[in-house]
């Protein structure tokens, strides 16, 4: 389980992120369309920070949901704000989220809370919100053709969240038959083995001796391939998805990841 100060510093080192963009990208950056369909690169950032405008100030709670509406307010804040006074916003407003973290403590994690997944802990929600803002990080640095690292606790936070969908993407997105076997192998700056078996419904598993499938790709293109935000072909024809085994299963796979917008 991640611990406080990992979700600390991961929120931490993408609000600077943020902040950077916000302070550099000139007007026509701003303007270029994201990796989101609703959103050029402006819209994103002031999306992905808004989130976190309206969850500052709330304390984790299952019972009393976040205030959503408060996204409308912050959005409403920012229109049609220059370059300057929208790079201060957005450093205030990350600024605060970090206070309001550090007031919080390790102790929030155990917390029930609502979350974007349901029920569960708010340690669960700020795993969704890291993953939000890595997945959106590359909304805005692709079409820019702006490289970003991809290692560390954000990228296996972001692995993380996909991970946890795995028997779901494989059952229902893939659809991979019952008594097959896959392994997805995530190489390069975070490395690691997703195995997968359908028996009777697919599951992860621990050991998998001589899978099916197997498809290879970097956290990258696999993370953005599960939010369904960049095109399999491309991926494909690029040789940055791969496959071995079962060519028709591991074509399957490639090409519907996707389990999120």
């Amino acid at each position: 389980m991640s611990t406080f100060d990992e979700y600390f510093s991961a929120h931490r080192e993408m609000f600077a992120h943020y902040n950077d963009l916000a302070g550099r990208l000139s007007d026509e950056q701003m303007a270029v369309q994201s990796l989101c369909p609703d959103w050029d690169v402006r819209g994103v950032i002031t999306h992905a920070v808004g989130a976190e405008y309206w969850l500052t100030g709330w304390a984790p709670s299952d019972t009393a949901p976040p205030p959503f509406e408060r996204m409308a307010e912050f959005a409403a804040r920012v229109e049609g704000s220059s370059r300057s006074e929208f790079a201060r916003v957005v450093a205030e407003t990350t600024a605060s989220r970090l206070d309001d973290l550090t007031a919080m403590g390790p102790a929030a994690l155990e917390r029930p809370s609502f979350t974007p997944v349901g029920i569960s802990s708010y340690g669960r929600f700020l795993q969704v919100r890291v993953f939000d803002m890595w997945v959106h990080a590359r909304d805005i640095a692709i079409p820019l053709g702006e490289s970003l690292d991809d290692s560390g606790f954000p990228a296996e936070n972001s692995l993380q969240e996909v991970d946890d969908s795995i028997g779901y993407i494989v059952g229902k997105k893939i659809g991979l038959p019952d008594q097959m076997s896959i392994a997805f192998r995530i190489r390069g700056a975070v490395d690691r083995d997703i195995l997968v078996r359908v028996d009777g419904r697919a599951s992860r598993v621990f050991e998998l001796d001589d899978p099916d499938v197997e498809v290879f790709a970097d956290v990258s293109t696999f993370v953005m391939l599960a939010a369904g935000r960049i095109d399999p072909q491309l991926q494909i024809d690029a040789s940055k998805i791969a496959w071995s085994g079962d060519a028709h299963w591991g074509e399957t796979a490639a090409r519907n990841l996707a389990y999120t917008r």
